[in-house]
């Protein structure tokens, strides 16, 4: 089935110029095209439109996966009252008595915190199986991670001004995999986009794409 992601402005990536109005065209698991919404939508007048707010980008790589997922633990909701709803580390996190099955229970949920911050892939040596399943169901991809990022740990990889380099995946483009995701963020006249993004930060994530398959959906 082909489906149209249309929103007020895409990111293709990387040196790409801009496109208000942009849209991508997926197919299955593969971006079949990217450009102007009318476009895509006069090629392929019976594709399904998903109308989205914002910016849409390439997927984010996130290059905590062990800080994020085997060294703090996501509590579940019902956990609340006793634990807070933020991540637990240090101190707080030795407190706890973590067997394989929590280890895994938190995976899953920091996964999912994951992509409702645009996030696609994670980088790092996952060592914990219950962590490692939990990232392979969900199907993130898992990449190597050749230097120690930078600042601390954080879901949300528009905070702190790093690079565009480092966290965006390789453009969106015809034939390449359909990893995207879309930040209710306003596209203002004379501001430069990722300026905005790092504004109002990856919080404003209202969906995620993994290989196609919409992932996290906030709207």
């Amino acid at each position: 089935m082909l489906v149209i992601h249309r929103a007020d402005l895409l990111l293709p990536g990387a040196d790409r110029e801009p496109v208000p109005g942009g849209a991508v065209l997926v197919e299955g698991r593969t971006v079949a095209a990217v450009g102007p919404y009318e476009e895509l939508a006069a090629a392929s007048p019976t594709a399904r439109v998903r109308r989205w707010p914002g910016v849409i980008t390439p997927g984010l790589r996130n290059p905590y996966g062990p800080e994020l997922l085997e060294r703090a633990y996501h509590p579940d909701p019902r956990e609340a009252d006793e634990l807070g709803t933020e991540p637990l580390t240090g101190e707080a996190l030795a407190a706890l008595e973590m067997t394989d099955a929590r280890w895994g229970a938190s995976a899953r949920r920091g996964v999912q915190r994951m992509l409702a911050h645009g996030t696609v892939a994670v980088a790092g040596e996952l060592r914990r199986e219950p962590v490692r399943d939990a990232v392979a169901r969900a199907g993130l991809r898992a990449e190597r991670r050749y230097e120690e990022p930078s600042g601390p740990p954080s879901l949300d990889l528009f905070v702190g001004g790093r690079p565009a380099r480092e966290i965006f995946l390789p453009p969106l483009a015809e034939g390449g995999p359909a990893d995207f995701a879309v930040f209710a963020v306003p596209v203002l006249p004379g501001t430069a986009p990722y300026t905005t993004l790092t504004t109002h930060g990856a919080t404003t994530c209202v969906a995620t794409v993994l290989a196609g398959r919409l992932l996290h959906r906030s709207r």
